[in-house]
């Protein structure tokens, strides 16, 4: 039988970022049992989205801050918290409570057995609706976008790039996810760059490391020709930005199965195909991640504006340049939020943190 805790625990998470949804079979429950012992799940319930220490901590609930230390260092390693690390000598370890997504769901496929990942996996197909804005945003690809067509700031990767502080660059954690569920991809793995606060946490536990913005460009240069999809966490100071491949990432595999992905994707572009310049070479059916172009009867590319999203993986590889992106009607255009759902600001995470007080210890 459940223990209470768990439910309360489901409750709390589906509070934050896109939310950890219930399903009619329950299968999110015994995510949480093998995730969280019980005494980890009540810790995690007295966490907050804010960075405070063990003493902090301990003080509000009446524990031993040793204890408490104990219980957040041990749910730290498991991905249970975004911690920030002691930038100097005698500063404690600050703590905020990680969502499921981003957070959890990322920190355990690095360590993820197969049982684990098929409960996962059962979850995911069972289609609960997330909460709130789409956590990403589809971003068209550089090359794809000709010089004579506005774009704005938040669409375009390499601005948002150049604006960062910190970049580190992480594994994918789609790519380990699939290979716990014993599939293999061919693509790149280490494709996903996180951006300041996030950054340094990547490198702090040892699953990132620093790049430079010129190294962060090349590798964007990199991913596209080999047919990754740009996408950010969806707002318009993304902390994250995923390079997807569009048979592992969980985001792109469920866009795919809708009949009209373009309905629900943040995207703001579409493509379009010029007959008279095509060249029926079929590479863009080859790239389309979903399955937008198809032949026509009169043998021209044709694109379902219904399924396209914009990436521009299409046209970036199109040998007769007959095909380009065009921006939506006003009217179907999509911005991100000012604040995104999926991830708080980097500013404002690392601001949370109060002068440290003298904390009495039991």
């Amino acid at each position: 039988m459940t223990s209470g805790i768990y439910y309360k625990l489901r409750e709390r998470l589906n509070e934050y970022s896109i939310g950890f949804a219930s399903t009619e079979s329950e299968v999110e429950l015994k995510i949480l049992e093998k995730v969280f012992t019980e005494e980890e799940a009540d810790m995690y319930l007295n966490l907050t989205r804010q960075l405070q220490s063990a003493g902090e901590i301990a003080e509000t609930i009446g524990r031993d801050p040793d204890e408490v230390e104990e219980i957040l260092q041990r749910m730290t390693e498991k991905g249970h918290t975004f911690p920030r690390f002691p930038k100097k000598k005698n500063e404690p370890f600050y703590y905020t409570a990680a969502p499921w997504m981003h957070g959890i769901w990322e920190h355990k496929t690095r360590k993820m057995d197969k049982d684990l990942a098929v409960l996962i996996e059962e979850h995911f197909l069972a289609g609960p609706v997330t909460r709130g804005p789409i956590g990403f945003r589809n971003i068209p690809v550089n090359a794809a976008v000709d010089d004579a067509t506005t774009i704005a700031p938040y669409d375009n990767v390499r601005s948002i790039i150049l604006e960062k502080e910190r970049i580190s660059i992480t594994d994918c954690a789609c790519y380990d996810f699939r290979k716990a569920l014993g599939e293999n991809c061919e693509q790149h793995k280490e494709v996903c760059m996180m951006f300041d606060f996030y950054a340094q946490y990547y490198v702090d536990r040892g699953m990132g490391r620093w790049i430079t913005k010129d190294e962060a460009l090349s590798k964007l240069e990199e991913f596209e020709k080999s047919g990754l999809v740009h996408q950010f966490a969806n707002s318009e100071k993304p902390e994250a930005l995923c390079n997807c491949c569009p048979d592992c990432c969980q985001g792109l595999l469920a866009l795919k199965k809708m009949s009209d992905p373009a309905r629900v994707a943040a995207t703001n572009y579409f493509a379009v195909n010029n007959r008279e310049l095509c060249t029926r070479c079929l590479t863009c059916m080859d790239r389309c991640p979903m399955d937008a172009i198809t032949m026509s009867p009169d043998d021209v590319a044709a694109v379902d504006t219904k399924r396209c999203i914009g990436c521009g993986l299409c046209v970036s590889t199109c040998t007769g340049n007959a095909l380009s992106l065009k921006l939506k009607p006003v009217d179907q255009r999509v911005a991100p939020p000012p604040r995104g759902n999926m991830m708080i600001p980097s500013k404002e995470i690392e601001g949370s943190i109060k002068p440290v007080t003298s904390i009495k210890r039991k």
